[in-house]
């Protein structure tokens, strides 16, 4: 055989072998690739891939919420959200909670503080409530990163972690999944204490879903008002509802 040949040939074979090494290598790097994603994108049925991280990030965003009015303290949760309607323009940054954890306070700000975890309070006002949805807007000067809403609608069984101050303790977690949901309530089986009112209820990113409203002692679930719910008073939707 030539030299001439002889390279044509290797060159052939080059051409042949290239498709298979090309495929091997992206069926050994695809799921290296794909581990390293820190959210299950596209699947709220299984958990974070990378949970501590979701916890710690959740929890930054998290504050108790103190109404000390005399004879009538209340104890909650909020979390810390960027919204851009016009009511908050001045804010870089305001608190979700329950309207039921500051109505002691409504009047009566003075007696209103939050905090951030295992840090000192820090006086805070209420910017608008909706009794009817139990949620309440507030604003502190307090430094501290957001959450995001989630774009994607929750579905019974998608993984649920709930934040907040359940009996006092601060920086409390606990997970579950959605149970079953309406159009303004998310149930979820993560369970939740006096104290957990106004937390955030997120979604396997982190991103979320609801605000823990309620729980019941005889029941296998708590409630959180959804994304949904906030369509009424606190945010502008395109349509009625924010996941339309």
């Amino acid at each position: 055989m030539s030299q001439t040949s002889g390279n044509k040939f290797v060159a052939a074979v080059a051409i042949i072998a290239a498709p298979f090494a090309l495929g091997a290598f992206l069926l050994a790097w695809a799921p290296a690739g794909q581990y390293q994603l820190t959210d299950p994108r596209e699947d709220g049925f299984v958990q974070p891939r990378n949970i501590a991280g979701l916890v710690e990030n959740t929890q930054r965003s998290t504050v108790m919420v103190n109404c000390d009015a005399p004879g009538k303290e209340s104890l909650g949760s909020a979390w810390a959200v960027t919204l851009e309607e016009k009511a908050y323009a001045k804010y870089d940054k305001v608190f979700i909670t329950n309207h039921h954890v500051i109505e002691n306070c409504i009047g009566k700000e003075k007696y209103l503080t939050i905090a951030r975890l295992y840090d000192d309070p820090v006086a805070a006002k209420i910017v608008l409530f909706d009794k009817k949805n139990d949620l309440a807007v507030l604003s502190a000067d307090l430094r501290i990163p957001t959450l995001k809403l989630s774009d994607n609608v929750p579905y019974p069984g998608y993984w649920t972690m709930v934040v907040g101050s359940a009996d006092f303790y601060e920086g409390s977690v606990a997970f579950g999944s959605v149970l079953n949901m309406n159009q303004t309530e998310v149930l979820t089986t993560a369970n939740a204490s006096r104290g957990n009112s106004g937390g955030p209820v997120v979604d396997n990113e982190g991103r979320v879903i609801g605000t823990l409203t309620k729980g019941y002692d005889d029941e296998q679930y708590n409630v959180a008002k959804s994304i949904d719910a906030m369509c009424a008073k606190i945010i502008k939707c395109e349509g009625k509802y924010y996941w339309e």
